[in-house]
């Protein structure tokens, strides 16, 4: 069947991370929320909407007990430390032939969006960096508080649909780094749901996710669905 959008997750899939999106998390609830948790229990919460993580976080930590509003203040400190991250580090940029890829599938006639567990400040900020609005590359972006609920439900996927005329899902290939990204994609009921193995999931643990292929490139996504 053919593919006619490809969703793709941006930290860990497209966008180069060393664990800085966990790191800053855990240097929030560090900071701000007085509970130290490890660089891995912050990982495995990656892809989900951060304010979920962070009271996934603080329970975990031994916060019995907490308010929206002090949530939102480790939140906002979250952000701030991602969008200066994304604004000047040296570190930032796309992962290997992700423009390239980006160009193949435009150049196939496939609509190209990104999803991700950020709100749309961090987003935009990321966005404007790698340059790929400029450049004619994306079709849309969708971020976690544009909808209802952010991964591991579909509502992303969906909104990404919506966006760019899209009615079928058997013809939208969800690509991501994380568990939630092949459950998004799963429960969407994706064409393809495709991992990637470089990201901050191990392929061990992609492969106990639901997906229909494991990849170590996102290039290699032109290839298993025909483009290549």
């Amino acid at each position: 069947m053919q593919t006619q959008l490809v969703v793709f997750d941006l930290a860990g899939t497209t966008v180069r991370d060393n664990f800085d999106v966990p790191r800053v998390l855990q240097k929030a609830l560090i900071d701000k929320g007085g509970v130290n948790i490890s660089l891995q229990q912050a990982t495995d919460l990656m892809g989900i909407p951060k304010p979920v993580a962070i009271k996934k976080l603080l329970a975990d930590g031994g916060r019995a007990s907490f308010t929206d509003e002090f949530v939102e203040e480790i939140h906002r400190y979250f952000v701030d430390s991602m969008i200066d991250f994304y604004r000047y580090d040296s570190s930032v940029g796309e992962k290997q032939g992700v423009s390239e890829t980006f160009a193949l599938l435009k150049q196939a006639g496939i609509k190209v969006a990104v999803d991700t567990g950020f709100d749309r400040e961090i987003t935009d900020e990321l966005l404007k960096r790698l340059g790929w609005i400029e450049k004619g590359l994306l079709d849309t972006s969708v971020t976690s508080d544009e909808v209802e609920n952010g991964r591991p439900a579909p509502d992303m996927i969906f909104e990404a649909m919506k966006r760019t005329g899209i009615t079928d899902i058997k013809h939208v290939v969800k690509v991501g780094d994380t568990a939630s990204d092949m459950q998004e994609g799963t429960r969407a009921g994706c064409q393809h749901v495709i991992g990637i193995t470089t990201g901050a999931y191990t392929p061990e643990q992609l492969k106990m996710e639901p997906h229909t292929h494991l990849a170590e490139n996102v290039d290699e996504v032109l290839t298993i669905i025909g483009v290549k």
